[in-house]
């Protein structure tokens, strides 16, 4: 396994590592954590005291989020949800941070739109949902944003928002990497975590991304990550990963668990030499100069950063959520519940 060349990422990557073994820097970095959890437990308490405010968008808000640094899932998760909600009748919209984006202010996000300037995860759920996508640091403010400039939207779904407390929400959901969970279960910068594992126990749903259950008193639900079917970055055409066995195969991921999108192209039976990047990794041509290569395989996520510059070699492969069915029974079963309070 290879990574970039740049070493200010090298670094971040050394130190995510740490956080999913038991090292001697972890000790170094206690003190550290000590404090963040310190500052996030009265940030916590300021919110449901009231000493800071909340806001109630007038139409209900799911929050899908995690309590760990890095990716588990949220997208694929959010993009099922989308699509669920939109085959029950109801019309979503989607609110990010957008990290990695440039904007300030609430701001819309749409499919042609470069990620540079919107982040790669928002151009993504444009370009999938068939929903309005909007971003920005104040996640209530991007909520009444979306809702004037699509007033039919009857349901908020935001992306990566557990932790923004300022936001209220009908309905939490927490998704968890059911390979890698929650590493050496310290809190940042000495481990992964957000927040402690105590968090797990006051969300509405837990959704397990791959392995086995949790120890958790709130409802879990399974998902799978799915997709053998590769698209051509530059042509557009679509071919079965078996059908690129033959060739000589590197495989680059820029995503929180890069190892998942690995394992998953060894399932599918290709050989390939690998490159991790950091996740949100802003991809130049020369990041990715491997003459020997005849493909480069990548994420979705990766391939929205390289199709600008990508020629017939780049291929990115899609990935859909399997849910299980009951997650989705539960979001209508709170939809109802606010439709009825609000008609009643």
């Amino acid at each position: 396994m290879t990574a970039g060349s740049d070493p200010a990422f090298g670094s971040g990557l050394w130190l995510e590592k740490q956080w999913y073994r038991h090292s001697l820097w972890q000790f170094v970095l206690l003190p550290f954590s000590m404090l963040f959890r310190l500052l996030s437990a009265l940030r916590r308490v300021a919110y449901k005291q009231g000493w800071l405010a909340t806001e109630r968008l007038p139409v209900p808000v799911i929050v899908v989020g995690n309590i760990t640094v890095g990716g588990s899932g949220k997208t694929p998760l959010v993009l099922w949800m989308a699509q669920y909600l939109r085959q029950q009748g109801y019309r979503p919209g989607i609110v990010s941070r957008g990290y990695g984006s440039s904007a300030v202010g609430a701001c819309p996000v749409g499919p042609a739109d470069d990620p540079a300037l919107s982040g790669d995860e928002p151009v993504l759920l444009a370009r999938k949902s068939a929903c309005p996508v909007w971003i920005g640091r104040d996640r209530a403010a991007v909520g009444r944003a979306l809702l004037a400039a699509c007033p039919d939207c009857n349901v908020i779904l935001c992306d990566d928002g557990l932790q923004h407390y300022r936001l209220r929400r009908d309905l939490e959901i927490a998704v968890v990497d059911g390979q890698r969970r929650f590493g050496n279960g310290q809190l940042l910068p000495a481990g992964p975590l957000r927040e402690g594992l105590w968090r797990l126990n006051l969300v509405d749903a837990v959704v397990v991304n791959g392995g086995a259950p949790l120890e958790t008193q709130a409802a879990q639900y399974g998902m799978h990550l799915n997709g053998a079917l590769l698209t051509n970055l530059r042509t557009g055409e679509k071919r079965l990963a078996v059908e690129l066995k033959a060739l000589r195969l590197h495989a680059l991921a820029g995503i929180g668990h890069p190892q998942r999108f690995f394992d998953h192209l060894h399932a599918l039976g290709l050989d390939f030499t690998e490159h991790v990047f950091p996740d949100h990794h802003a991809y130049r041509t020369s990041d990715l100069d491997w003459p020997d290569a005849d493909a480069l395989l990548m994420t979705e996520k990766d391939g929205v950063k390289c199709a600008a510059f990508a020629d017939e070699r780049y291929w990115a492969l899609p990935v859909q959520a399997e849910v299980d069915p009951r997650l989705g029974q539960k979001m209508l079963d709170i939809l109802r519940e606010h439709d009825g309070r609000k008609t009643a």
